[in-house]
């Protein structure tokens, strides 16, 4: 299903990018991975079931998933989404109780987008649901790492996607906090992790950012097969990219 998400992704998008910068964690730690996320997109879903496959392939990833949207959407039961109801006063109870189960497990990643709705990128503050700071009581010996996903249009067809993690957390800082202030500096990670992001995708330079996957370039159709033919005849080698590479157009 990973593969088959990555030809989804390029089918749709140009790329997935991660900055330079913006490394997932150090992958000798033997304890769970807590990553929470901003939730920008529909497009999230499938980002981070590519994030979990290509980057934690030794390790079990799961996500808590509307309930009702599960319902919709049953093939991401099978990648590792687990329902929770967003909108009863057991909602919270039921995510904990899920949670729990998921991280006393070794090699676990738990994925969460953490505002827990559609918010836009540019939104501030991030108003992250409080039930991620609770996480540390359950596992004291997980990572907590920022994730920042933004989208934006660059110079092909398709959207850029751009991903990026910030410094991971040991839960032991965050139970050195009270709640309330933990959650706080859970935000302020992730703000500035998505801040920095921000810079990099404004931009537009490629060459901050190392491709995860790659897209198809060009228009495609018939308007492409004519290029591609006028390049054969006139001797060029052809790139479809609508700005060229020059590197690639040298026979």
């Amino acid at each position: 299903m990973v593969a088959w998400f990555g030809r989804f992704l390029r089918r749709h998008m140009n790329a997935l990018r991660l900055p330079r910068w913006g490394t997932p964690p150090d992958a000798s730690h033997a304890g769970p991975l807590v990553i929470y996320s901003n939730h920008p997109s529909w497009w999230d879903a499938c980002v981070i079931i590519l994030l979990g496959g290509l980057l934690f392939p030794g390790r079990e990833n799961r996500a808590p998933f509307d309930a009702r949207m599960l319902e919709r959407y049953g093939i991401f039961r099978r990648l590792g989404a687990f329902p929770v109801d967003l909108d009863s006063p057991r909602g919270a109870a039921q995510f904990l109780a899920a949670v729990r189960a998921i991280l006393t497990r070794p090699a676990q990643v738990i994925w969460i987008t953490a505002q827990g709705r559609f918010v836009d990128v540019r939104a501030r503050p991030l108003d992250l649901r409080p039930g991620v700071a609770r996480l540390a009581e359950i596992a004291p010996d997980a990572l907590f790492v920022p994730l920042a996903l933004e989208y934006a249009f660059w110079d092909e067809r398709g959207a850029e996607v751009f991903a990026a993690f910030g410094a991971a957390i040991p839960a032991s800082e965050l139970l050195a906090l009270p709640r309330p202030e933990r959650l706080a500096h859970l935000e302020a990670a992730l703000t500035a992790t998505l801040d920095r992001l921000a810079a990099d995708v404004v931009s537009r330079e490629p060459e901050r950012f190392r491709d995860l996957v790659s897209g198809a370039k060009g228009i495609g159709g018939l308007y492409d097969g004519w290029r591609r033919l006028a390049a054969l005849v006139s001797g060029r080698s052809f790139d479809p990219a609508h700005r060229a590479d020059p590197r690639r157009l040298v026979k």
